[in-house]
């Protein structure tokens, strides 16, 4: 006779608090924001911290240091730093390696860092991600703020709920999903960014616009010539909208920590993430975002999905706001003598298993999933793209 299976089951619900704060002189001593964040009236201890600060921005405000201290002494009633900033390495340089991921652990371990405590990134995506990975994975789960310091990291990866590093070659192998305590936009922070830095942003903004709000894509092209020469009104406009529409998006999506296989706030990511491999990082994640949008751009209007004066509309706006959309990059050949960047959808698919689900445009401001590539109409695509003038 078979024995039956007894089994207790029950649904687990967890809730999170998504913030996102925009201020400006988040270290100046009259500036409440970053206390009231981190500090709890109710709570018998200050809140004790740890900042870890990305080594180029350390080195663009040399004075950044010290206001930190400064801030800090000025509000010693209700925080407690543990210990002067500690300055890593910012860029693809701060994922390359677990050993970044170790030193925070240690100075979160030797400076009494619990789970009532926070570690605070101050950087770029790269030095959040890999901050945030850190705090993740000490005692399960430190509480993290993240204080982006560039127009990407503001606008999109900043907001996310993404940490990791990258890994046999391969970007983010190894991360968490672990939305962040608070994050707070200081667009005072971005005034030392050289203007590749500035413009990175900017192509996540046309891509939230392009799979979600035709009227913000609209906005974008109006104030185009206002973004290429960095107004800061423009660009204040240009990251609270698009962190909005991507904490949104987390927010109501339904699949906040992708279990499943659609990956909309990755348009033209499955080529960007290939081209930043293949160019040992040479072009940065927002200049490879750039070539992957219109590279997928060109595609559905080669599947016949997008109209091409829709398709035009896209590449046109991208340059204008100083994006070059070629590179020889996407001729590298592999040994097989394949195009090298169609690996970028096998690893595409792979980060997240299931099947493969690539967003593509149907129109401007709305998107339709495929789960099937023309390896043909992507070298026509590329073709296309390769032939058109060098851009910015």
């Amino acid at each position: 006779m078979l024995l039956g299976m007894f089994a207790i089951e029950r649904i687990i619900q967890v809730g999170f608090r998504h913030r996102v704060l925009f201020t400006e002189g988040v270290f100046d001593r009259s500036n409440p924001v970053l206390r009231d964040v981190l500090w709890d009236p109710s709570a018998p201890d200050r809140a004790r911290t740890l900042l870890v600060v990305d080594q180029h921005l350390a080195a663009a405000q040399p004075g950044l240091q010290q206001a930190i201290l400064d801030y800090f002494r000025a509000h010693q009633d209700s925080l407690e730093l543990a210990g002067p900033p500690l300055v890593m390495p910012g860029g693809e340089a701060a994922k390359a390696s677990l050993d970044h991921v170790y030193t925070v652990h240690a100075r979160i371990d030797g400076g009494h860092i619990d789970r009532h405590a926070y570690v605070i990134g101050v950087g770029g995506g790269a030095l959040l991600d890999m901050v945030g990975f850190a705090a993740a994975t000490a005692h399960r789960g430190c509480r993290h703020v993240r204080l982006p310091t560039t127009t990407l990291s503001q606008a999109d990866s900043g907001v996310g709920v993404k940490n990791g590093i990258n890994a046999f070659g391969k970007k983010n192998f190894v991360g968490a999903f672990a939305p962040p305590f608070a994050v707070i936009n200081d667009f005072n922070l971005l005034e030392s960014l050289p203007p590749r830095e500035k413009r990175a942003g900017y192509v996540e903004a046309v891509k939230v616009a392009l799979i979600r709000d035709r009227a913000f894509f609209e906005t974008i092209e109006r104030e185009a010539e206002l973004l290429a020469r960095f107004e800061p009104g423009a660009m204040r406009r240009l990251i609270h909208r698009c962190a909005e529409l991507h904490v949104d998006h987390i927010a109501t999506g339904g699949d906040p920590f992708e279990c499943g296989s659609a990956r909309p706030l990755d348009f033209g990511h499955w080529a960007a993430h290939k081209l930043e491999q293949l160019t040992d990082y040479r072009l940065g994640h927002g200049e490879a975002v750039g070539i992957g949008i219109a590279l997928d751009t060109l595609y559905s209007k080669r599947r016949g999905l997008l109209p091409g004066a829709a398709a035009d509309r896209v590449l046109t706006l991208l340059e204008r706001l100083g994006f070059r959309l070629r590179d020889d990059a996407l001729l590298a050949n592999d040994d097989r003598g394949e195009l090298a960047v169609l690996a970028g959808l096998e690893e595409f698919r792979e980060h997240l298993g299931g099947e493969l689900t690539v967003t593509l445009l149907r129109d401007i401001g709305g998107s339709t999933e495929v789960h099937a590539m023309d390896r043909g109409l992507i070298r026509e695509a590329i073709g296309e793209l390769m032939s058109r003038p060098g851009g910015a």
